[in-house]
C-alpha cells in the first residue's frame, strides 16, 4: 500500500514510518524535516496546516493518510491546539474532496476527560483541556466529513505513551533526565492512579496494522487494555534502564482532573492485530 503520514519525522510518527517500511509498504513521509526518517521513505517537506485543494494529488494519491502532526501535543492547554483546529480541519477536507478513499486520524485519550473505568467507542466524551477539545471537535468533524465523502474513516485513540529516550515529554523523560543529571530521588505522586500504558515501539505497530486494513475502522483504542498503577509502571522503567533514582513518593498531589482508573477497551486493535499476526505467518 501506498500511504501517507504527516508528523512523519515526530517522536510517533518516525516509529510508524519504520515499522510500515519493514513491512513493505511505500510511505509518503510530509513533515518540516528529516531527522529520523529511513531513507527508504519519500519524505516531502509539506506544511500540511497550509494544504491547498490539490494536496492529495500533490503527494501522489496515497491509498490512506494517516493523520499524526499536531502541535504542543504535550502542552495540553496550549493556544496552539484551537487556533490550528481548522487548519487541521481543512487539510481533511481537501484530501477528502480530492478522492482520499481511507482517512486515519490520531485521537487521544485526553478527549474523553474525567472517567473511571473501561473507555470503547460509545464512551461519553467531555475533554477538559485545550488538547482534549481540540482533538474531540476534530474527531467529529472528520467523522462526518469521510461518511459525506463515503471514505473509511479510522480514529486511532492513543492512551499513556512511554519509551526509553528522551523525546516523549512525559513523566518519563524527566526521570531519564534527573537520572543523567545524577539526581537522586524524583518528586512524585502517591502513584496509585492506574493507566493503560504502551511502549511507543508497540503503538507504531498498532497504528500500522490499523491502517494497513479497512475492514475495522471507526475509533480504535490503541492501547495494551490493562490499567497498571503510575507506581509499578515507573518502577519498571526504572529497572528495565538500570537507573539509580529513587521515587519521593508524595511530594506532589494528585492532579483533580485526572482518573483513578482509566484504560482502553482493546478489543478492536486486538482483532487488528490478530488479523496481522494470522498475515505474517500465512495463515490469511
Amino acid at each position: 500500500m501506498k500511504i501517507a503520514i504527516s508528523g512523519a519525522n515526530g517522536y510517533i510518527g518516525a516509529q510508524v514510518v519504520k515499522t510500515l517500511l519493514t513491512w513493505g509498504h511505500k510511505v509518503i513521509a510530509l513533515d518540516f524535516q528529516n531527522t529520523n526518517l529511513p531513507p527508504q521513505a519519500v519524505f516531502l517537506p509539506i506544511n500540511v496546516l497550509e494544504s491547498t485543494p490539490t494536496i492529495y494529488q500533490d503527494m501522489g494519491r496515497p491509498d490512506v493518510f494517516l493523520h499524526l502532526a499536531w502541535k504542543d501535543g504535550f502542552v495540553h492547554n496550549s493556544p496552539a491546539h484551537l487556533e490550528q483546529l481548522s487548519a487541521h480541519a481543512r487539510l481533511l477536507r481537501h484530501l477528502l474532496e480530492g478522492g482520499l478513499k481511507q482517512l486515519a486520524v490520531m485521537g487521544t485519550m485526553h478527549e474523553v476527560g474525567y472517567h473511571e473505568g473501561a473507555v470503547d467507542e460509545n464512551t461519553p466524551c467531555r475533554p477538559i483541556s485545550q488538547y482534549g477539545i481540540a482533538k474531540n471537535a476534530l474527531r467529529g468533524s472528520s467523522c462526518l466529513l469521510a461518511r459525506d465523502h463515503q471514505a473509511v474513516w479510522q480514529w486511532l485513540r492513543a492512551f499513556y505513551i512511554y519509551g526509553n529516550d528522551i523525546k516523549s515529554h512525559s513523566v518519563f523523560t524527566k526521570i531519564l533526565q534527573a537520572a543523567q543529571a545524577g539526581k537522586q530521588t524524583f518528586p512524585f505522586t502517591s502513584g496509585k492512579n492506574k493507566y493503560d500504558f504502551i511502549p511507543v515501539q508497540k503503538l507504531a505497530e498498532q497504528i500500522a496494522a490499523a491502517v494497513v486494513q479497512s475492514e475495522v475502522n471507526g475509533i480504535i483504542n490503541c492501547c495494551s487494555g490493562r490499567p497498571v498503577s503510575l507506581a509499578a509502571q515507573v518502577n519498571q522503567f526504572i529497572e528495565e534502564n538500570h537507573l539509580s533514582i529513587k521515587l519521593d513518593y508524595g511530594a506532589f498531589p494528585e492532579r483533580p482532573y485526572d482518573s483513578p482508573a482509566i484504560w482502553g477497551n482493546a478489543d478492536k486493535i486486538n482483532q487488528i492485530m490478530n488479523r496481522e499476526n494470522r498475515k505474517k505467518t500465512g495463515l490469511l
